[in-house]
């Protein structure tokens, strides 16, 4: 079928959108974040920009039909630069009624739904908790509801194709995938090439959710329901080529390109946990490009591996989450202690103890700056955005290896899992590496002379002849590397390490403030919160205000320049998913400022509208 001729002949009208927001919704075993990442890829490689937020559940199989089972993905899609993965819906894809029932909050009114009546059962409404069916009550009068029997005229469709009745049904998701792209104009070649790649040696199986796919194009070109399609027009980008990347890769695919930089192997020594895992997953892959993928027993045997390859010469790094950086903090102390480089990458998510794993916050801020035993200093960075983890996981390691401390870049469930357009790098555009590291023998060495700038330790490697010394976790000698007690020695390194740390602010960007430099307020966020900060700033703007955004990606230490752009605003608002922990910890550094703030801990991002309304409230008080 030639979907494109298909969509210039119809007689439909089509009204032009500039950007649209969908969530597919439904059990955790009908394919939604399959779903949803193929009407991603295929509304990007037609040209719009886009952003994501996959939500699913903890349970690895949740029972069916049950609200705790529902997972989702959402994605906005725009024809100018998408900055969040949006607000409120404008279509939602409701797989049953629990899907509906937990997503129909954020639906627009007048916004479009698209169900699979097959699965509004008395069952199936009991286990979401419904009193009367939704779709005959009357509730959903403030929608556009489109009732489609999806799962029998999948059914129906494949019936001459010969796989079992299971293997059917699943491919309803396909349909209801045939139904978005005709919606929305996109030509479903992309997915048919997917499938037919994915499961080249079962060409049963390729037929049938291709078929499925077209089935569900040519039901909604027919149905009378749906009076109007709509196209999203291609937005804006530089030339270059472009890769849709979720944050987990793109912290993978920085740390691979910070290794060839530098010229060195790199060894990951890590213990598979929510949302983490696929960073191991995804360097595991890259044997060829001298990544070695260690997976540990458990988390501080992870490190502790990590730690022995930094000592033999490797970028070394160590991945996880919360609890995961919990347990890593003496190891991180250790690493501190015998001055290597390492870096910690957290994908945070919502605690304490095992919490919300697959939900996103931004409460490991305390625990990254403080959270070890005696003065520990590390730098510490955090991403902004999916396509920035890539970036900021070569810096982590550029900052690392060049200044022989740990880092700890910190990401979050959001990021990891999100995806945007990321602009490919070629290896020689980016910075150079230059680490310490010394294979031959010099003269006159001692393991703790310092370079006079950063302060930074030669990185010797063990078995290099006449440069024999001994590291490890007690005190040593600030010159011989010889374990001391003296109280003035320990005095002497403790300010070392810390000032090490501290001049780091002078190897990166000065602080600056996005829109207004001087007014009535200042936004000012860190990590992952960026897109909705962004979106809202423009927003407060579009209403007359006087604003600016002030987005931490560096920690510790604080930029250059931080305190003579607070002092140019009337208020300063701090807006992060956590209680205010870096609201405290600028109260800390910077107590000549008062701070307002704004906090979620809902296991969500923000929504740019909750953040205006909260905006707006804090500059009329």
């Amino acid at each position: 079928m030639d979907t494109k001729t298909n969509h210039r002949s119809r007689k439909k009208p089509v009204e032009h959108l500039d950007h649209v927001v969908i969530r597919f919704a439904g059990d955790s075993g009908d394919g939604m974040q399959l779903t949803g990442t193929q009407f991603t890829y295929s509304a990007a490689l037609l040209g719009n920009d886009v952003f994501t937020f996959p939500n699913y559940p903890s349970e690895i199989r949740a029972p069916q039909g049950s609200l705790y089972g529902v997972s989702g993905y959402q994605v906005q899609i725009g024809s100018k630069e998408v900055d969040t993965p949006g607000d409120k819906l404008d279509l939602l894809v409701a797989m049953n009624p629990a899907a509906l029932k937990k997503n129909l909050p954020d639906l627009k009114k007048g916004g479009m739904i698209i169900v699979d009546t097959d699965s509004f059962t008395n069952a199936n409404l009991h286990k979401a908790h419904y009193e009367s069916n939704p779709l005959e009550d009357g509730s959903l009068n403030d929608y556009m509801v489109v009732q489609v029997p999806m799962t029998s005229l999948t059914r129906e469709a494949l019936k001459d194709i010969p796989i079992d009745s299971k293997s059917k049904t699943r491919s309803k998701n396909m349909f209801a995938l045939g139904m978005v792209y005709w919606l929305y104009g996109k030509d479903p070649k992309y997915t048919e090439a997917f499938l037919r790649k994915k499961f080249k040696n079962k060409p049963d199986i390729v037929e049938a959710n291709i078929k499925a796919l077209k089935t569900g194009w040519n039901y909604a070109e027919t149905l009378e329901l749906i009076p109007v399609s709509y196209v999203v027009d291609e937005a804006p980008h530089h030339e270059g080529k472009y890769k849709i990347i979720n944050g987990n890769t793109a912290t993978a695919w920085g740390l691979i390109a910070a290794a060839e930089k530098a010229g060195l192997k790199l060894f990951l020594g890590s213990y598979p946990i929510t949302p983490a895992t696929d960073i191991l997953q995804e360097l595991s892959k890259y044997r060829q490009m001298d990544v070695i993928a260690f997976q540990a027993e458990d988390e501080i045997a992870g490190i502790s591996s990590a730690i022995g390859a930094s000592f033999a010469g490797k970028l070394a790094v160590t991945t996880t989450s919360g609890p995961g950086l919990a347990l890593k903090g003496e190891a991180i102390g250790l690493a501190v202690m015998l001055e290597l480089p390492l870096v910690i990458v957290d994908v945070q998510r919502g605690g304490p103890s095992t919490g919300l794993p697959t939900k996103t916050e931004q409460a490991d801020l305390m625990q990254a700056l403080y959270g070890r035993n005696g003065e520990s200093p590390v730098i510490v960075i955090a991403a902004k955005s999916p396509a920035d983890a890539f970036y900021r996981a070569f810096e982590a390691a550029k900052l690392s290896l060049e200044h022989m401390t740990p880092v700890i870049l910190l990401t979050d469930g959001y990021i990891g899992n999100g995806s945007e357009p990321w602009q490919v790098m070629r290896l020689e555009d980016l910075p150079e590496i230059k680490p310490p590291r010394v294979s031959k023998r010099l003269e006159n060495w001692r393991p703790y002379d310092r370079d006079e700038k950063t302060l930074a330790r030669k990185w010797v490697i063990p078995g290099t002849p006449g440069m024999e010394h001994v590291i490890g976790g007690l005190e040593k000698d600030k010159s011989t590397g010889a374990i001391s007690y003296e109280p003035e020695n320990h005095e002497y390194m403790v300010k070392i390490r810390q000032e090490k740390v501290e001049r780091v602010a002078d190897y990166i960007p000065v602080m600056e403030t996005e829109f207004d430099s001087e007014g009535d307020l200042l936004i000012v966020g860190w990590g992952g919160t960026y897109g909705a900060l962004k979106a809202a700033a423009k927003l407060m703007k579009e209403k007359g205000y006087r604003v600016g955004l002030a987005h931490f990606t560096h920690i510790q230490p604080l930029p250059q320049g931080v305190g003579k752009i607070f002092e140019r605003f009337r208020k300063i608002v701090v807006a992060e998913l956590n209680l205010g922990q870096f609201a405290n910890y600028l109260r800390m550094k910077l107590p000549q400022f008062r701070y307002e703030q704004v906090n979620k801990i809902q296991g969500l991002p923000f929504y740019e509208t909750e953040l205006v309304e909260a905006f707006e409230k804090i500059l009329k008080s």
